[in-house]
């Protein structure tokens, strides 16, 4: 694996970045938003209720916002090659797939911490909600829980594009919201129906938003479901990454893959 390939990708992903507006109002103008507007729900509902109800709600929102655009960046990164005629081009170079997929790993990962750090700090200071009140070891572990499920996700999903064409490039905006209401990011996982909670308690990121609310209430890490939703993680990861090299192998067998362009 070299450093240097991984780095041109990196510096192809701030290029398109910088420069496209669809990057920059998906990523950031959408994060930003959504805080505000959830914000000002969840300040309702500290009128209304109890305060931790609307905490819970912006929490939500912040861990929430660490899988979709990690998810999203590592999708949608690969989308730009393709839409651009440019796939084909990259692996001319001596650059491995483990090398673009790395590098799209970490570019996703940087555009997470900037967006992150920006929609904490309007949570601060727009609604009084301070993130680093659950800990600062416990967000890091929860950071880095969510953001490898997030890439597990977006590696399937890269693997389904280049399997099948950017026809269902809308797979790439959609399909992590349907684990919003499973993994109850923004309520108890005890409001869910008891044949929905057994899914849940499938999915890495339930164990994070539980983890997440009881560290508000009570300091300290809840080391079984950190745990929990680690081992869920690597489970997920080996198999995502698994069935990426499978659908990867069938689409340059096919031919789909050099078609993705066309």
């Amino acid at each position: 694996m070299s450093g240097e390939r991984i780095k041109g990708i990196l510096l192809q992903e701030a290029y398109i970045t910088r420069r496209s507006l669809e990057v920059i109002v998906d990523l950031f103008y959408t994060s930003a938003i959504t805080v505000v507007a959830f914000g000002f729900v969840s300040r309702f509902l500290v009128g209304v209720t109890n305060p931790h109800t609307g905490s819970y709600l912006i929490l939500g929102l912040l861990l929430w916002e660490v899988i979709r655009v990690n998810q999203y960046s590592l999708s949608v990164g690969s989308l730009w090659n393709i839409w651009s005629h440019n796939l084909s081009n990259m692996f001319v170079a001596p650059l491995s797939v483990t090398e673009y997929i790395v590098a799209h790993m970490l570019s996703a990962l940087l555009k997470t911490l900037v967006t992150f750090c920006g929609i904490c700090m309007i949570a601060a200071w727009g609604f009084h909600f301070d993130v680093l009140q659950m800990g600062v070891a416990n967000l890091m572990l929860f950071f880095a829980n969510l953001t490898v499920f997030a890439w597990s996700v977006g590696l399937v999903l890269l693997g389904v594009i280049f399997q099948i064409g950017p026809r269902i490039q809308a797979l790439a905006w959609g399909t992590v919201f349907l684990f919003q209401p499973l993994t109850a990011a923004f309520f108890p996982l005890s409001a869910l129906p008891p044949a929905v909670r057994a899914v849940a308690y499938a999915l890495p990121p339930t164990f994070v938003f539980e983890a997440a609310r009881g560290a508000l209430g009570v300091p300290g890490t809840n080391w079984l479901y950190v745990g929990i939703a680690a081992a869920e993680n690597v489970v997920y990861f080996a198999l995502a990454a698994s069935a990426f090299a499978w659908m990867l192998a069938r689409s340059r067998a096919s031919g789909r893959l050099a078609r993705a362009e066309g």
